[in-house]
């Protein structure tokens, strides 16, 4: 029996929103996967809630009709289905009022009977009714837990109202603040690279690397969660949390154990180190970009003000000259970068060292290019460590850069489990590891408002770049100013 199939403790998922998008698209499958795996095992289930009247039947058939959407069809099979269906259930409750709550406490039954997990999959504004529900119809037992999606706020001081609310029913050990980014594997894998491997933490400081790149791109525009994302924009919608996270685990200290408390210590660390960007220096270190009409995939899309339609000046790019003020990382910048409707889908870590301090080759032998590290996040997780060799044959002393790759894929071979199935397994186990800690929220608030601060007192408008490319020419100038390039301009 592998690590990934070792059965959980017998639990009840609770999941407010159960018939939102999030639901169907992530959790469900999720699940079904590791029930299918038979990590999910004895008198587990999943209960749905949300204000919809449907019928128990008719939520089993939506369960049904999300694994055959969202489930690969060698990853399913009908027994596997039918067997993951009688374990859903769903009850319509109201998480802001009254009606619903007496059937949920008559449906779940003894508080105390099973791990039971409460999963927020709403708005953030319901995440204290219904946790203060849940509380006064005695649905709280000494096991429970409660997981909470992004937005955690929009600010700092709204962040403070949803943890508040939250942390009046439930004590901190109890919350789990998920970021699906920490599930993937290849960011687990960094806490392996830099302190399982003699090669790499020798090397992870300023005297041996010579800037970090972090991008999350995305090929896709805002589509179905414009609403939403009109609200937020790139910088709270990415770089407060997933960018901010994977920042911390590049560049956090090595921590005393695998404790959760001490990794997420040494995340704060970083978090509070990070130097303040402000109206003095906003322009200089920070780009804001808006797409336009262009093309991607293959056919013509239109420009998000024309899909938002109020004239909008949020951002649906952003990237960012970011520096830790500490002596392991002084002088060393890390270029965030996130956006829609970009070139393609791919997040990924480029880490590049510091060239060598004299070539020994003559012109002939080729122009040494640095030694770069890249963690590929997606689509295709793996790492690749970019070396230069001697190019084979008679004709002398050629230097050629290439990659020592790794695919996850073909290392282990298999299917590698999707995040949110790691993330609700450890949410069952206990193991707050890779869920945020109320202070990391808080302090990421404290260094993101500054920023938004800044840009909200100039007023200028996103800068505009076309659908389909890496962004606006002036993400560009902000790498290249400091004589650097961004990774992709090198593949």
């Amino acid at each position: 029996m592998t690590a990934q199939t070792i059965p959980v403790d017998p639990f009840e998922l609770v999941v407010f929103g159960g018939t939102g998008d999030l639901a169907y698209r992530k959790l469900l499958p999720a699940l079904f996967l590791r029930d299918r795996a038979g990590q999910i095992v004895g008198p587990s289930r999943i209960v749905a809630v949300s204000r919809r009247q449907m019928s128990d039947a008719d939520y089993k058939q939506a369960t049904r009709e999300a694994i055959e959407r969202f489930v690969a069809p060698d990853e399913r099979d009908e027994a596997d289905i039918a067997r993951f269906v009688d374990r859903v259930s769903y009850v319509s409750v109201d998480g802001a009022g009254d009606d619903g709550w007496a059937a949920l406490k008559v449906h779940l039954g003894n508080a105390d009977a099973f791990i039971r997990v409460f999963y927020l999959a709403v708005n953030p504004e319901l995440f204290g009714p219904i946790c203060q529900g849940a509380a006064r119809h005695g649905l709280v037992g000494r096991h429970a837990r409660v997981v909470i999606e992004k937005p955690i706020g929009k600010d700092f001081k709204t962040a403070q109202v949803c943890n508040e609310a939250v942390g009046a029913v439930f004590a901190e050990q109890q919350i789990y603040r998920i970021d699906h980014y920490l599930g993937k594997e290849t960011v687990q894998n960094l806490m392996a690279l830099r302190f399982a491997n003699a090669l790499f933490e020798p090397l992870w400081n300023s005297a041996h690397i010579d800037h970090v790149q972090i991008t999350v791109a995305e090929s896709i525009g805002a589509e179905g969660r414009a609403a939403y994302y009109d609200t937020a924009g790139a910088l709270r919608d990415m770089v407060q949390n997933h960018i901010l996270q994977l920042l911390c685990l590049v560049a956090m200290e090595p921590p005393t154990s695998m404790d959760a408390d001490a990794v997420r210590d040494e995340k704060l660390k970083v978090l509070q180190a990070l130097t303040p960007i402000g109206p003095d220096n906003v322009d200089r270190v920070t780009v804001r970009g808006q797409y336009n009409a262009g093309a991607s995939a293959g056919g013509a899309v239109s420009a998000y003000a024309e899909e938002v339609g109020n004239g909008t000046l949020t951002e649906t790019f952003v990237s960012i000259k970011a520096e830790i003020a500490n002596w392991r990382w002084a002088g060393v910048p890390f270029y965030l970068r996130t956006g829609k409707r970009l070139a393609s889908r791919v997040s990924e870590i480029v880490v590049s060292f510091r060239p060598i301090p004299h070539s020994i080759f003559g012109g002939d032998a080729g122009r040494v290019v640095t030694n770069r590290l890249v963690i590929r996040l997606q689509p295709d997780e793996g790492v690749k460590l970019w070396l230069m060799i001697k190019d084979p044959g008679p004709g002398g002393m050629r230097l050629k850069h290439v990659p020592l790759d790794m695919s996850f894929a073909q290392a282990f071979g298999g299917r590698n489990p999707d995040a949110y199935e790691r993330l609700l397994m450890d949410v069952v186990r206990g193991n707050p590891t890779l869920f945020m800690r109320r202070d990391e929220v808080d302090a990421a608030w404290r260094w993101v408002d500054p920023i938004l601060n800044a840009w909200r007192a100039k007023g200028d408008a996103p800068k505009s770049y076309t659908s389909g490319t890496w962004g606006p020419s002036a993400s560009v100038a902000l790498i290249e100013r400091d004589g650097r390039t961004w990774y992709e301009d090198l593949d």
